[in-house]
C-alpha cells in the first residue's frame, strides 16, 4: 500500500477537485494525507452562519475536518497561511498570505509532511492553478519545490479538461441544469485542454462520498449551489471523473489512451 499526500489552497478544494479520487484510494486500502495551505478565511459568509465570536476560518476548519471523516483522510496538516483572496484583491499581499509567502520557506514546511509520510506520491494543482487563483498559483509552486526537496517520486497536477466542459455546456443547453459558471468565455483559461490530460480517474463509483464532503462545506457550498443543485444525473456527468497530469515521472500519452489511476511509482499503476 502507498502514501498519497494532496496539497489543497482552501478547505473545501480537496471535496470539489479530487474528492473522488482521496475517497477511493482509502477504499483500496492507501493512506491518504491532505495538506492544507490555508483555513480559508476570506470565503464568503451567508448571514447568520457563524455563532457569536465564532471566526470563518474556525468554522471551515470543523467543516473540513467532517468532509475529511467522509474521504477517508488519515492525516491533515495546515501550512498556516492566511488565506490571499481572489486575484487582484489588495489582501493578495497583506502579511501572512499564502500568496506572498516565500517558496522555500512554504516548501519546507509541505516537504516535511512529505517526509514524514515518505509520501509516494504528491498531487497539487496545474501551473496556472486551474483558473488563475492566486492561492492555486502558489500551491503549484510551492508543491513542486517541495516535491525536489524532499524527493517525493511521483507528482500529479490536478486539473479540469476544458474540452470535456466545453461539451458539457453545449449539451446543458436548455435543459434544467444549463452549467453557467464557467462561461464559455472563461474556458480558454480554465483548466487544461484533452491533449495535456494523462490521467483520468473514473471516480463514479464514489459520487456519494465526494457530494457528502461537499455538503460538509456547507459554509461556502449551499444546497442551492452549482455543485449540490443539479440533478443525479447532471452530478454523475460534471463530477465524475477526475482529471490530472502526471509531470514526475514525466509521461508521453500514448496516441489514445491515458492512464485510468495515479501511479504510485514509476514501474506499474495503482
Amino acid at each position: 500500500m502507498a502514501t498519497v499526500t494532496f496539497f489543497h489552497a482552501h478547505p473545501d478544494d480537496e471535496a470539489i477537485i479530487t474528492g473522488g479520487t482521496m475517497a477511493s484510494l482509502a477504499a483500496d486500502g492507501h493512506r491518504v494525507v491532505l495538506v492544507t495551505a490555508t483555513r480559508g478565511d476570506l470565503g464568503e459568509v451567508p448571514d447568520g452562519l457563524l455563532a457569536p465570536g465564532e471566526s470563518l476560518a474556525e468554522r471551515r476548519e470543523v467543516e473540513l475536518a467532517a468532509a475529511n471523516d467522509v474521504l477517508g483522510v488519515e492525516r491533515q496538516d495546515f501550512l498556516d497561511y492566511l488565506d490571499s483572496g481572489m486575484a487582484g484583491e489588495e489582501t493578495n499581499g497583506r502579511e501572512g498570505s499564502f500568496a506572498g509567502a516565500d517558496l522555500d520557506e512554504a516548501a519546507e514546511r509541505l516537504a516535511r509532511v512529505l517526509r514524514e509520510e515518505s509520501s509516494d506520491v504528491l498531487v497539487v494543482y496545474d501551473d496556472h492553478g486551474g483558473y488563475g487563483h492566486p492561492d492555486h498559483i502558489q500551491v503549484h509552486r510551492v508543491g513542486m519545490r517541495a516535491a525536489d526537496v524532499a524527493g517525493t517520486p511521483v507528482v500529479y497536477l490536478a486539473t479540469i479538461d476544458r474540452d470535456h466542459v466545453r461539451e458539457l455546456i453545449r449539451q446543458s443547453e436548455g435543459t434544467d441544469w444549463s452549467m453557467q459558471d464557467p462561461t464559455p468565455e472563461d474556458l480558454d483559461s480554465f483548466g487544461e485542454p484533452a491533449e495535456r490530460i494523462t490521467t483520468a480517474v473514473d471516480v463514479s463509483g464514489f459520487l456519494g462520498a465526494k457530494r457528502e464532503a461537499m455538503r460538509a462545506h456547507a459554509s461556502q457550498i449551499g444546497e442551492e449551489s452549482f455543485f449540490l443543485a443539479m440533478p443525479d444525473e447532471a452530478f454523475a456527468a460534471v463530477w465524475g471523473t477526475e482529471w490530472y497530469i502526471r509531470t514526475r515521472p514525466e509521461y508521453e500519452v500514448p496516441p489514445g489512451s491515458r492512464e485510468t489511476a495515479l501511479v504510485l511509482d514509476p514501474a506499474g499503476l495503482l
